[in-house]
């Protein structure tokens, strides 16, 4: 856990969050600063091109850099911010095939770029959601990415993994979700930026002064402020129909329960808790299944990839099957493929019962258990006990520690009238600018990118504002209003003009899809989609995270 300290009363700069995106962009604000390696090329001669005489990486002509990447032959993403998708190939040049180990990016530790700023996270040790166990998952289950693709700048999970283990990280290893928690646990010490991290900090009362920002819940005062609170703090409730299944005792893995356990969900986290649950549990899975138009995000799970998935997925497939045919509708040909030892491993044609887009509607409590009446697809109406239920839906943040007047500045006339936010909320806002609003920036996944490989991007991007603005205090020029430059001072050294700031290229517009989430699960999960207009999607990676909401 990262150490704590007293907070100060003023500061240059406050992120609220202590997610892998606050860590990173503290990293770099501790004066570590990412430069491009020409002597470790990106394979695209014409990004190398662009870059190797320019290589220092803080401020960036995000449009003149990526302009190339809809045509590249390059595994560029489609789906991530442009800034997000460079910094990503720059990091993994070789694409979804790299884990990570031959980065174009070379960190060079410079103190005097530093700025002064202070990390305030709701989670109680670094790491952000990660840090929690979800309720119905244990803690063994797989991330989606592999190790390389989850590490931050300056200590790898394959660092962290020799030092606990005292052995190699074997190659593409997808971590447990304990073992990614701990690794972020431990980067702030291993790095050196504990001291600015604080956790178990309940951020509220934020409004706008004069001369800043001032967080009413810890007394103190900034000049910039960085939202790193993410999108996914908290489940989805359920509707108040099935709000009485939530007094049923609370999930767990070790021993089975004799009724039945419901759960309702269509995505990852749906198949977590199946996959969580007792080998001989009994599952009553209701989920959405429109194949054609919403497909469940675990189609696109590869077998051998992900056999714990991809299993799931065919048993909810199956039970789709069997109710088209006893509909009298042809039955789909089943795809043959290899065993899956996942579904190997349970006897599913007893303990599994699918029920695609059956609808509830009643619940009934009883002595510990509960008697749930729903409507299947085909208007057969069934009951059920069931013993617990595990609504796994989408998750969603609030914004609700800013106060009206500043989330009005953020939102404008798309303000909602609660301070909750989603993803397609924030990615809306963000393809106008990561400078949401004057001094207010926005990365992680309230940038729309819930990928950690994707956080880098957005994180240099800020961190490049606001070390020009300390270095432009430092040397007595004066900021102006948002968006236009600032005046050199009477000490402007040319030498350091390509770090501050002041020689950097306009940039264009972002120009991305505009459709991006579609929701697919019961209630509102979503997932996102590449837009018609988008280039073909360039490997089943990038197929299977145009659906993945983190």
């Amino acid at each position: 856990m990262a150490e704590t300290l007293n907070v100060p009363k003023s500061v240059d700069t406050v992120i609220v969050g202590n997610g892998p995106s606050a860590m990173i962009l503290s990293y770099i604000l501790h004066g570590h600063i990412p430069f491009y390696n020409p002597e470790k090329p990106h394979p695209d001669p014409l990004l190398h091109s662009k870059l190797k005489h320019n290589p220092q990486l803080l401020h960036l002509d995000i449009d003149h850099l990526t302009s190339h990447f809809g045509a590249s032959r390059f595994p560029y993403s489609t789906q991530a911010l442009p800034v997000n998708a460079l910094l990503d190939a720059l990091i993994r040049p070789n694409g979804d095939d790299d884990d990570g180990t031959e980065s174009s990016v070379q960190w060079r530790y410079m103190p005097e770029m530093a700025a002064s700023h202070l990390v305030l996270g709701h989670a109680n040790q670094p790491g952000g959601q990660w840090a929690e166990c979800p309720e119905g998952t244990t803690p063994n289950i797989q991330t989606l990415s592999y190790a390389g693709m989850l590490s931050l700048p300056g200590y790898s999970f394959a660092e962290h993994h020799r030092h606990v283990h005292d052995s190699p990280l074997p190659p593409y290893t997808r971590p447990s979700r304990e073992a990614l928690a701990e690794y972020l646990a431990a980067y702030p010490t291993s790095v050196g930026i504990s001291k600015s991290i604080l956790c178990n900090q309940e951020v509220s009362r934020v409004d706008r002064t004069e001369n800043g920002f001032y967080i009413g819940s810890h007394n103190i005062t900034c000049k910039k402020l960085i939202l790193a609170s993410g999108v996914f703090t908290e489940r989805i409730p359920p509707r108040p129909l099935l709000l009485p299944l939530l007094k049923l005792p609370p999930l767990t893995s070790t021993q089975p329960r004799r009724a039945p356990l419901l759960v309702i969900g269509s995505g990852f986290s749906a198949a977590d808790v199946i996959i969580s649950s007792h080998p001989d549990q009994q599952i009553i899975h209701i989920f959405k299944w429109e194949l054609e138009t919403n497909p469940s995000p675990l189609k696109s799970c590869h077998q051998q990839e992900y056999p714990e998935y991809a299993a799931i997925y065919r048993l909810m497939k199956q039970a789709s099957a069997q109710l088209t045919q006893k509909n009298g509708a042809r039955r789909p040909r089943q795809a043959r493929g290899l065993s899956n030892p996942f579904l190997d491993s349970r006897n599913w044609q007893v303990n599994y019962e699918g029920s695609p887009n059956a609808v509830i509607t009643d619940v009934l409590l009883d002595n510990g258990s509960a008697l749930v009446t729903f409507r299947r697809e085909d208007g057969i109406t069934l009951s059920r006990e069931v013993s617990g239920l595990a609504y796994m839906v989408g998750r969603r943040s609030s914004l609700k520690y800013l106060s009206k007047r500043l989330r009005a500045e953020i939102f404008g006339n798309d303000m909602t009238t609660n301070a909750w936010v989603s993803r397609k909320t924030m990615r809306a806002r963000a393809l106008h600018g990561l400078q949401v609003t004057k001094d207010i920036f926005v990365v992680g996944s309230l940038t729309g990118d819930s990928l950690i490989r994707f956080a880098c991007g957005g994180c240099i991007y800020a961190a490049g504002k606001l070390i020009e603005a300390e270095l432009n205090k430092k040397s007595g020029s004066v900021e102006e209003k948002l968006g236009s430059r600032t005046q050199r001072s009477k000490d402007f050294d040319p030498k350091s003009a390509f770090i501050n700031g002041i020689l950097e290229h306009s940039h264009a517009t972002i120009k991305i899809e505009n459709e991006l989430e579609r929701n697919l699960d019961t209630g509102q999960e979503t997932y996102v989609r590449s837009d018609s207009i988008a280039n073909p999607l360039k490997g089943w990676w990038e197929y299977l995270f145009s659906f993945f909401t983190g």
